[in-house]
C-alpha cells in the first residue's frame, strides 16, 4: 500500500478534480459516507447519540456530511462548530447548508464548559477539528476540547488524521486527539503511519474515495508499506555454500556481543556459511556460543581493534564472498577506523555498513559515492546525523524526505531506524516497515538485524528485496518474542532466538492478525 505526503494528497484531489471529473462535493460525500459506514459497523447508529466537533475547513465539511449521513441513518446528532460557521467555503459550506435544514442541533462553541454536558450524555465522538495540514502548534479552546475529548471515555472516531497529529511526520502539536478508529482518505499520510501518529489512530483504515487504481498505485508515489516478496524455497540438495557466504569483520575488545550477534544471526536466519574475522584475543569468549561460525583471528592493534595490518588479508577473503558485513563493534580507534574506509573502497561484492563501520564512512563520504557493487548503511538517528550533518531533531521532524536525500546522495541503500524502521533506496523509494516493538530498542539488536539482511541475501533475494524481508523479518522476530515474554526485557538473544520460527511462520503464511498488523491500514 502507497503512503502519500500531505502535498501529493492535495494534488491527489486535485487531479481527481480535473481530470477525472470527481468533484470536490463528490470527494467528501465519499469521504463522510466512509466514516459513517465504519461507524454503523463498529458502534451502530439507530438510537445513538453522537456529537460531532466540526473545525474550520474540509475536515469540518466531512462532518457535515457524517452528520446527515448519522441522522438519515436514526442516530441523535449535535454538530458543535469549532469557529465562525460564515467563514466556510465550497463543499464544507454546501454541506452545512444542507445538515441545517434537517432539524439537527447546530451550535458555535465558545467554551469547554458549554459542552461538557454534551458530551457526557453522547455515546460516540466524531473528531473532524483539524485535517493533515496542521502546522501550527494546537492552543485554546482547540485544545481544551481535545482533552475533554480524551478524557470523555467515550468512544473517538477521527476524521483523516487524529486532530493535532501533523500528517507528514506523525508528531503532535501540542494536544492531538487519541482515537479509537481513524478513517483517511485516498492513502495514509505518513503522519498516519509514524509514531506517535500511529498509535493515537487507534485502529487505521483508509477509503479511496473513487479515486481510480491508477492514482493510488501510482509509481510517481515514492513512500509505501513495506510488505516484502516471500522467500524462495530451500534447494533440496544444497549445501551450506548454497545458502550464502558472508563475511562478518566485527568486534573489538570489550565487544563482544556485536560480532557474536551479527553472525550468528546470519545463521539463525537461514545463511549458510558465517566466518568471523575479529581481534585473535576476543574469539575464545565467542567460540562457546557461536561454535557453528568459522572463526579469523585477526591481528590487533594496542587497545584490542583490529589491526590495517589485516588489510589484504581481509580483501582476499571478501573476494570469495556473497556479502561482507563491515562494522558491528569495531571500535572508533584510528587505525581501525582507517582500515574501515580502506576495506570499504575496495570490497568487491555488496557490503553492509553498521555501527562503527558508519561512523567511519560518515567522515569520507566520497567512498561511499564511489562504490560499484551495492551498499547498505543501517543507521539510528544519531549515526544518520554524522551522515548528513543534520540535527537530529531535523531528522527526526523529517525522517522520509532526510532518508529519500541521503540515499541519493550517497548512492546507498539504507536503514533508518526507529520506531518505523524506513529503508530507503537510491531511486529515492522509501518502504515503511511495520513489524517491530519498543522492546527491541536494546544493545545488540541491531547487530541481528545485520545477520538477518545478509541471510536474506544469502537464501536467494536480490539485494533490494533481501533488504526489505531482513528489516520485516527482524521485526518479526522481535514481535514473536514480545508475545512469549512482554516488550520489557527483551535482549538481542531472545530476538536472534525467534528467528527460526519467523522463518518458518513466514514460509506457512502469517496468519490472519499478523497479516492485518503489518499491512498499515484497512481499506474500506
Amino acid at each position: 500500500m502507497k503512503i502519500s505526503s500531505v502535498s501529493e494528497m492535495r494534488n491527489l484531489d486535485r487531479t481527481a478534480v480535473e481530470t477525472f471529473g470527481i468533484g470536490e462535493e463528490l470527494l467528501m460525500e465519499n469521504a463522510g459516507g466512509a466514516v459513517s459506514s465504519l461507524i454503523h459497523r463498529e458502534c451502530g447508529i439507530k438510537g445513538k447519540k453522537f456529537i460531532l466537533f466540526c473545525g474550520m475547513g474540509n475536515n469540518g465539511g466531512d462532518g457535515f456530511v457524517i452528520a446527515r449521513r448519522l441522522h438519515s441513518d436514526g442516530g441523535e446528532v449535535k454538530v458543535l462548530i469549532l469557529g465562525d460557521r460564515e467563514r466556510y467555503m465550497g463543499a464544507a459550506r454546501m454541506n452545512l447548508e444542507i445538515v441545517s435544514r434537517l432539524g439537527v442541533q447546530i451550535r458555535e462553541v465558545d467554551s469547554v464548559e458549554s459542552v461538557k454536558r454534551d458530551v457526557l450524555h453522547a455515546d460516540t465522538l466524531v473528531d473532524a477539528i483539524f485535517g493533515t495540514g496542521l502546522t501550527r502548534e494546537v492552543t485554546g479552546l482547540y485544545r481544551e476540547i481535545i482533552q475533554l475529548i480524551n478524557t470523555s471515555g467515550k468512544t473517538v472516531f477521527s476524521v483523516d488524521i487524529p486532530s493535532g497529529v501533523t500528517g507528514d511526520g506523525g508528531k503532535v502539536m501540542g494536544a492531538a486527539v487519541r482515537a479509537h478508529y481513524t478513517v483517511t482518505f485516498g492513502l495514509p499520510k505518513a503522519g498516519n503511519i509514524l509514531f506517535p501518529g500511529h498509535e493515537l489512530c487507534g485502529r487505521l483504515f483508509v477509503s479511496h474515495i473513487s479515486f481510480p487504481p491508477a492514482m493510488y498505485d501510482s509509481d510517481l508515489l515514492r513512500v509505501e508499506i513495506n510488505l516484502p516478496p516471500g522467500l524462495p524455497p530451500r534447494d533440496k540438495d544444497g549445501h551450506k555454500g548454497s545458502f550464502g557466504q558472508v563475511l562478518f569483520i566485527a568486534g573489538a575488545a570489550s565487544y563482544f556481543g556485536a560480532p557474536y550477534f551479527s553472525a550468528l544471526s546470519f545463521l539463525k536466519a537461514g545463511g549458510g556459511y558465517s566466518r568471523l574475522a575479529a581481534p585473535a584475543s576476543i574469539l575464545p569468549h565467542i567460540a562457546g556460543g557461536g561454535s557453528e561460525i568459522v572463526f579469523l583471528p585477526q591481528k590487533e592493534t594496542a587497545v584490542g581493534s583490529i589491526s590495517l595490518e589485516n588489510r589484504d588479508f581481509l580483501l582476499d577473503v571478501a573476494e570469495e564472498m556473497d556479502m561482507v558485513v563491515l562494522g558491528p563493534g569495531m571500535s572508533l580507534d584510528h587505525e581501525t577506523q582507517d582500515l574501515i574506509r580502506l576495506l570499504a573502497g575496495e570490497i568487491p561484492c555488496p557490503l553492509l555498513l553498521d555501527g562503527d563501520g558508519i561512523t567511519a564512512l560518515s567522515r569520507d563520504l566520497e567512498i561511499l559515492r564511489k562504490r560499484k557493487a551495492g551498499t547498505i548503511l543501517t543507521p539510528h538517528p544519531g549515526e544518520m546525523s554524522r551522515l548528513t550533518g543534520m540535527k537530529r531533531e531535523e531528522i527526526d521532524t523529517a525522517r522520509i524526505d532526510t532518508l529519500q536525500r541521503a540515499c541519493r546522495d550517497l548512492n546507498s541503500f539504507m536503514v533508518l531506524k526507529g520506531g518505523r524502521s524506513l529503508v530507503g533506496f537510491p531511486d529515492e523509494r522509501v518502504f515503511v516497515n511495520m513489524s517491530g516493538n519498543p522492546g527491541m530498542g536494546t544493545a545488540g539488536s541491531g547487530d541481528v538485524l545485520a545477520g538477518v539482511v545478509a541471510a536474506m541475501y544469502g537464501l536467494g533475494l536480490d539485494l533490494e528485496s533481501a533488504l526489505l524481508k531482513g528489516v520485516f523479518m527482524h521485526g518479526f522476530a522481535g514481535d514473536l518474542a514480545a508475545a512469549k515474554k512482554g516488550e520489557d526485557g527483551i535482549t538481542a538473544r531472545d530476538i536472534m532466538e525467534h528467528l527460526p520460527l519467523a522463518l518458518k511462520m513466514d514460509r506457512e503464511g502469517l496468519s490472519r492478525a499478523y497479516l492485518e498488523r503489518y499491512q498499515g491500514a484497512e481499506i474500506i
